[in-house]
């Protein structure tokens, strides 16, 4: 016998599945894409779906400083064409908006107490518009393109599938306002994503070609709401579109930056080119470019990973096609032991991120080095250069392309979850240092920036080519740095091991848990918040920041960081981009001399070992 409380229930259900049914046939109805149509009304008519259904429509996909970014499919919930279309209306309107505000800077429009002398005249806005070779990318570019012609803006279309430092490097060198690059970088087949660059006369000069930060994002995320208020579910009738009226860019802007980037080399205090070079595209889109860069600057031994080298959006033999997820590298790696080489080189699937792979003679076997040991690395590399790589090394008053004048001094930087070790690189070479938040949108702003990097395999050398991480440029840098130390017999690990001489060996690691539910990220939060850790590897901890109260050196963010006696540092927050939570562990040892590398590198990781189980105990995974 049935309560009534229970028919209530079930009743309360079927109006819910009922009302969701109604909007997804609107929403199939409106569908300008049959494919995700087609699909939507399956999942109407499959009773066993619901719950797909139910998430496809729990509610908008959330614009942020990362613009767009999940798994395609239809509904407000995924990535689609009507999702795109309504992005796109939404950037289009706002940077309309800033081309109608005098006074425009960083902060978004505002021209309250500006003199009038510093107001800038009203423009028509620039945008240029890139993608990758992801299932619908081109499709969301055209779709992109369409809209800000028909809005007004000047549009420029990259020629083909290209790395995202292309893009970047588009933004700065045509004067755009803005870059879109649709892309899910390193995420799996089934996600797609749609990134936000400004540029141009619509921020600060520091700022051009950098991706988004407040009070854009929520004021491009109140462009959309408006666009999104439809009658009906996926309506977009109401989104003009353009057939024609942008221009599709020819071969020589990428030759361009191709050669800009080919010219980072100096083939006169580094001459050296013997090196054989392993080089991984992860069947992105970044292995013809990287060829050319690394042919132009005279780096010619190169073998690329056959499986891997041509565009593929299935990304057949790495179901994750990260660098740094385990196993990605495998077959660069048994290539490069096939071919006798010297340096393994890989780019994530848009080529924004860089990994560098070496044969380690006292484990006998090739190994990725962390991303903190490169950008160590690379900072080491640059100082040999004079602080900068290219056309702004030594320059003092010339302006690069996107118009911002360098600083006499070198300034270094990198986030807070990347190692403390470029910092005491950059004194010691009398450079200046900053830290800022996670993410590029955040290293790129750095006034008077010659190098950052953070630990996500993230490396921006040329800052006035392309404000954002590059791992094109990156991956160059490396190779002449290799090339230099193998010509005197040294190796990248004889430069490690001067550094942690010089400074103390620094070591790092990452806990990375991936969850099913994002509500897990918060819960785990919560708990460190409160019942923090009051040791690390019985190193009391004496410093805990909570990164989201913000301070005078950061904005706020969702972060927790502890320090302890023995300089150990934790830091925990869920990532921007993934459904994950992310912990970087750092550990100092001191290293009195070479007998004691050894030693100090077996600490290191123990060290370390022991601080990953005290941490996943105090998020409650010690069984894990």
């Amino acid at each position: 016998m049935r309560h009534a409380h229970e028919n209530r229930t079930e009743s309360s259900a079927a109006l819910e599945l009922a009302a969701l049914q109604s909007a997804a046939r609107q929403w199939a109805a409106h569908d300008p894409d049959t494919a995700t149509a087609a699909r939507l009304r399956a999942l109407v008519a499959d009773p066993d779906r619901a719950a797909e259904l139910s998430d496809s429509f729990d509610g908008n996909l959330q614009f942020g400083t990362a613009g767009l970014r999940a798994a395609m499919g239809p509904g407000p919930n995924r990535m689609n064409k009507v999702v795109v279309r309504r992005a796109a209306a939404g950037v289009a309107a706002h940077l309309l908006a800033l081309a109608d505000s005098p006074g425009t800077d960083d902060a978004g429009p505002s021209s309250a107490g500006t003199p009038a002398s510093q107001q800038r005249e009203t423009y028509r806005p620039r945008a240029v518009v890139g993608f990758d070779a992801r299932h619908n990318s081109a499709d969301f570019a055209r779709d992109t393109a369409a809209i800000f012609a028909a809005a007004g803006i000047e549009t420029f279309l990259l020629p083909a599938p290209l790395p995202t430092p292309v893009l970047a490097y588009a933004v700065r060198a045509l004067s755009c306002e803005a870059g879109i690059m649709v892309t899910a970088s390193h995420n799996p087949a089934q996600d797609n994503g749609y990134k936000v660059y400004l540029g141009g006369r619509a921020v600060a000069p520091e700022a051009r070609g950098v991706q988004i930060v407040a009070p854009h994002d929520s004021l491009i995320a109140a462009q959309i709401d408006t666009v999104a208020n439809t009658a009906e579910f996926g309506d977009t009738s109401g989104i003009a579109m353009a057939e024609d009226g942008w221009s599709v860019l020819g071969d020589d802007l990428v030759g361009d930056y191709r050669q800009a980037v080919a010219s980072l080399a100096d083939s006169t205090a580094f001459p050296a080119r013997g090196l054989r070079i392993v080089h991984t595209s992860m069947h992105g889109v970044g292995h013809e470019t990287a060829l050319a860069v690394f042919h132009s600057a005279g780096f010619t031994d190169i073998h690329g990973v056959p499986e891997q080298a041509t565009p593929d959006p299935e990304f057949p033999t790495v179901p994750f096609p990260n660098p740094e997820e385990l196993g990605a590298m495998d077959m660069a790696f048994a290539l490069a032991q096939e071919v006798g080489a010297d340096i393994v080189l890989a780019n994530d699937p848009d080529a924004d991120r860089a990994a560098v792979g070496i044969f380690d003679p006292s484990a006998g076997q090739w190994h990725q080095l962390h991303g903190d040991q490169v950008g160590a690395l690379l900072g080491a590399h640059l100082v040999a250069r004079g602080g900068r790589a290219g056309s702004m090394a030594g320059a003092t008053t010339s302006a690069g392309i996107g118009g911002d004048a360098p600083h006499a001094t070198p300034v270094f930087a990198n986030s807070i979850v990347s190692s403390r070790l470029l910092a005491k690189i950059a004194a010691a070479a009398g450079y200046g240092h900053v830290r800022t938040l996670t993410g590029f949108k955040w290293i790129s702003r750095v006034p008077g920036l010659s190098y950052g990097y953070e630990e996500a395999l993230g490396y921006c050398v040329a800052p006035e080519l392309v404000r954002d991480k590059d791992g094109i440029s990156a991956a160059l840098l490396m190779a002449e740095m290799a090339a230099g130390l193998k010509a005197a017999g040294l190796t990248l690990l004889d430069v490690l091991d001067d550094l942690a001489l010089a400074h103390g060996l620094h070591a790092s690691t990452q806990i990375s848990i991936r969850v099913e539910d994002p509500a897990g990220i918060k819960d785990m939060m919560a708990r460190l918040r409160e019942q923090p850790p009051a040791a690390l590897n019985g190193s009391k901890v004496t410093e805990l920041t909570d990164l989201s109260e913000g301070s005078d050196e950061l904005p706020a963010t969702d972060g927790l960081a502890y320090l302890t006696e023995d300089g150990t540092r934790v830091i925990v927050r869920p990532s921007g981009t993934e459904p994950k939570l992310k912990c970087y562990l750092e550990v100092i040892v001191p290293v009195a001399g070479p007998d004691h590398l050894q030693p100090a590198r077996d600490e290191a990781q123990g060290t370390l070992a022991a601080v990953v189980q005290d941490v996943k105990k105090a998020l409650g995974l010690d069984d894990h």
